[in-house]
């Protein structure tokens, strides 16, 4: 009861109420049930219409199949083919309550973290899933000369598969708070200003704000221009190198930052090469969220 305690409070969970495990896992079904009928000390539970019994070593369940198994509770009944190849639940089911029951097709994703092996392959879920959104955040409106737009663009043609959004972060307010809430994990941050990290650092203090990190890894790629003809490239480097410095500071907050240094270059294709390389690293860095890598300075 106290690790779950603990884990409720880490992950600043809500509404949850714990009730006391039984030594089967039928005997824990039942004392959650009866919490549910008779109501607990300090508890806001109140009796449902329906109740969802859910193993724990299936995590990936969608809210769609949950519904889709409440739809089935209230308006199906049993088959042949339902006792032949569902669960024992549905047999006790049947023998104990007296009820009509209903087998649901789950999701492919349904299948159960058992040995060590499938927590890699749980992992390897939970990366795709939060990958298939980045944010592009600049500190300006966006317009079609704006270096971010291009980078933008180039994203969205390098990662269709990927949702690509822009925020301008001098006007956040309801537009970056809106992507935050959709639970956003990566964000592209371009650099303009005369401070090589201003926007960086903005972002970050939006995210501290907003403790979007608790439960999985943000990743935020730092990202600057640079024109050889107008800065020599070591005196970028030498500027550029203190997000080493941010990157052990946002790690404790599970923050995972690196940094990608884009050639601009005035000769167009030269210009579409360089952001079509940083599209690709930014697919890659978000893709793998390798810790090894927090707090490198990638070049384009």
């Amino acid at each position: 009861m106290e690790t779950m305690k603990g884990i409720i409070q880490r992950y600043q969970h809500q509404r949850i109420s714990l009730v006391e495990a039984g030594v089967t896992r039928h005997r824990s079904i039942f004392s959650g049930l009866r919490a549910l009928a008779m109501g607990q000390p300090d508890s806001q539970l109140s009796k449902p219409e329906v109740v969802i019994i859910h193993d724990a070593v299936r995590p990936f369940v969608e809210e769609d199949v949950l519904l889709r198994v409440v739809t089935a509770a209230k308006e199906h009944g049993c088959s042949d083919y339902d006792l032949e190849f569902g669960t024992e639940c549905l047999h006790l089911a049947l023998k104990y309550c007296h009820i009509k029951a209903k087998l649901v097709e789950g999701s492919p994703d349904l299948w159960k973290v058992t040995y060590k092996r499938d927590l890699y392959a749980a992992e390897s879920i939970i990366k795709e899933r939060i990958s298939q959104q980045i944010c592009i955040v600049m500190d300006t409106k966006e317009d079609e000369e704006h270096v971010g737009h291009h980078l933008k663009e180039m994203l969205k043609n390098e990662l269709s598969h990927v949702k690509v959004t822009s925020v301008a972060l001098s006007h956040t307010g309801r537009d970056l708070q809106q992507i935050l809430l959709e639970q956003c994990y990566n964000f592209v941050c371009v650099n303009v200003m005369a401070s090589e990290f201003e926007e960086t650092q903005k972002l970050l203090d939006v995210l501290k704000e907003n403790n979007l990190s608790v439960l999985y890894p943000v990743v935020i790629i730092s990202v600057h221009f640079l024109d050889y003809k107008l800065i020599p490239l070591g005196q970028k480097m030498e500027n550029l190198m203190q997000i080493r410095e941010f990157a052990k500071e946002v790690k404790e907050r599970n923050i995972l930052l690196c940094g990608l240094l884009i050639y601009y270059s005035q000769d167009e294709q030269k210009l579409q090469d360089s952001l079509r390389q940083g599209a690709t690293i930014i697919a890659t860095l978000i893709k793998e969220r390798n810790s090894g890598l927090i707090g490198q300075l990638l070049v384009a």
